[in-house]
């Protein structure tokens, strides 16, 4: 079992930073695949951004490419989520997720389908 608390969140204003932190608990998170993904209001859940166990392995959205950086410290078992330049539609409870060991796919951690383990969401809000 892997259990995931987010947090960093918070009210900011457009083109401010923040970094979201996920720290994991569960032996297996040095082997496990995590991202991050977000719902804004009025939307379902989506992809922001996966990485790999090895961290040699990253995927982003469109939509963040260039301003968010996903990274992870295995030693410390927590992943990171580095926003820059936010924008009011960043605005969303953003969640932790970790896939269970297996091979990077593509195609599967930038899907919410892919992970198995959910964090309860950290709330992002950015004001114009």
């Amino acid at each position: 079992q892997v259990q995931l608390v987010e947090s960093g969140g918070g009210l900011v204003q457009a083109g401010d930073s923040l970094r979201l932190s996920c720290a994991a608990s569960g032996r297996t998170f040095s082997s496990s695949a995590m991202g991050w993904f977000r719902q804004r209001p009025g939307k379902e859940r989506e992809f922001v951004a996966a990485i790999s166990w090895s961290s040699v392995m990253k995927d982003y959205a469109d939509s963040v490419k260039a301003r968010f950086t996903i990274s992870r410290d295995n030693a410390k078992n927590t992943v990171y989520l580095q926003m820059n330049s936010l924008k009011p539609e960043d605005t969303a409870v953003y969640y932790c997720a970790a896939a269970k060991p297996a091979l990077y796919s593509r195609s599967a951690y930038t899907s919410s389908g892919g992970y198995d383990y959910w964090g309860q969401g950290t709330q992002v809000t950015v004001s114009s």
